[in-house]
């Protein structure tokens, strides 16, 4: 299977290259340097029109959204136990946790960083960032109590929604939250980082 995964460091698409990295995919990468604006440049622009990232290449035509590619990599590569394909609830399950991640838990950490995408008003922006340690404290006060069934995501096997908690909960410290607020979330985060695959996928994060 040819694969080529489109990132930039220190974003969501970290989730994307562990559960590549947990899956033993092969897989080419390339670099978007968005301090550049790699992502609005008409080459880019012709693989993901979003402008974001992850985007994957595959034989079959290019994917994005993370939810969407972490069910693909998943689903393509069985051996590696990434999701629970055989059972149709537990894999609604699975999606229903990435999606919550991406359209809630993500959106809410944006409005700091990148609150221009919803309003012009320095004020406004302003106001958005203000909120942002409260939204997504709010966020992982869910995960923590409601959806994080331990020792991982799912229950007792890993899966691709595993690296993406990780991912989104790397970024807590930036948005002002304690990560010392959510036990569980922490200790996931530690033992997630002691994977041999989350730290292949760490050092080539740059």
């Amino acid at each position: 299977m040819s694969l080529t995964f489109y990132y930039a460091p220190r974003t969501c698409a970290l989730a994307t290259r562990i559960a590549l990295e947990e899956a033993g995919a092969d897989f080419d990468v390339v670099r978007v340097d968005f301090a550049k604006g790699g992502q609005r440049e008409p080459d880019y622009l012709k693989v993901n029109p979003k402008g974001r990232v992850p985007a994957l290449a595959t034989e079959r035509g290019i994917l994005t959204e993370t939810p969407a590619i972490l069910a693909f990599i998943a689903q393509t590569h069985p051996a590696a136990q990434l999701m629970p394909l055989d059972d149709p609830f537990a894999f609604a399950e699975a999606q229903a946790f990435n999606g919550y991640v991406s359209s809630t838990l993500h959106v809410a950490h944006a409005h700091g960083p990148r609150g221009s995408r919803w309003a012009d008003d320095p004020a406004a922006i302003a106001e958005m960032k203000r909120v942002v340690p409260r939204t997504v404290a709010e966020c992982f006060a869910m995960i923590e109590d409601r959806m994080l069934k331990g020792p991982w995501v799912l229950g007792g096997s890993y899966s691709v929604c595993d690296a993406y908690l990780f991912t989104v909960a790397g970024w807590m410290e930036a948005d002002q939250v304690d990560p010392a607020r959510f036990p569980k979330v922490l200790d996931h985060r530690n033992r997630v980082g002691e994977r041999a695959a989350t730290k292949r996928a760490l050092a080539a994060d740059v």
